[in-house]
């Protein structure tokens, strides 16, 4: 059986200011004093991870232990078929820059590699992560099908947003109002799971 989380505070062990807003919408109606990694100034773990769980795992443990504080961590990625699963684990890394991540940039390489390509599709995958500053964590892992467009569509979402068309819907994630793409997502998958293993109210 799952660890039960009784605390009313929490961690969202992330610095992407999109990212965090999206889960603490997810989060709401759970009754929680939520705050975040950059807020608290704790520092990012180097994501040495071979897998979406892995560094998922890496991020909860390391947000739990630096803050006293049970922690919740995401670690997702965008993999293309045709790339063989890239850029996967290292799609925030694709688009770094030095300065700033810079997903227009990352967008534009994935559609260079794209190039002779005729199959599509790809998945959004994502691992959360609720680690408690003991060590222990309890981790689960969801996906979200469908196919890449572009030029990219929409200005509302983050990261590859634009460019991800899910399955049976005519909207990229980009397009989406981020009410109605949080009641389909990877995340909001992968965070359902959670809730019911570890949330005494699902």
């Amino acid at each position: 059986m799952a660890r039960q989380f009784t605390e009313t505070k929490l961690v969202v062990a992330s610095h992407n200011g999109g990212k965090v807003a999206e889960i603490s919408a997810l989060l709401q109606g759970k009754s929680l004093e939520i705050t975040s990694a950059g807020a608290l100034g704790l520092a990012s773990p180097a994501e040495t991870g071979v897998n979406f769980i892995e560094n998922a795992e890496i991020k909860s443990r390391a947000a739990a232990t630096s803050s006293g504080l049970v922690a919740l961590s995401d670690d997702s990625g965008l993999c293309v078929h045709a790339l063989g699963g890239e850029p996967g684990i290292h799609s925030a890394r694709w688009a770094e820059t030095g300065k700033r991540a810079d997903f227009q940039m990352a967008m534009g390489l994935i559609e260079e590699k794209m190039i002779g390509q005729t199959d599509r599709g790809a998945h959004f995958v994502c691992a959360m992560s609720l680690g408690w500053p003991d060590g222990h964590c309890e981790t689960f892992e969801e996906t979200m099908t469908g196919k890449l467009v572009w030029p990219g569509r929409g200005e509302l979402g983050f990261g590859y947003d634009p460019v991800f068309q899910p399955d049976g819907y005519e909207l990229t994630f980009g397009e989406m109002e981020p009410a109605a793409k949080e009641e389909i997502s990877h995340r909001r998958r992968a965070l359902d799971l959670l809730f019911k293993a570890c949330f005494k109210d699902g």
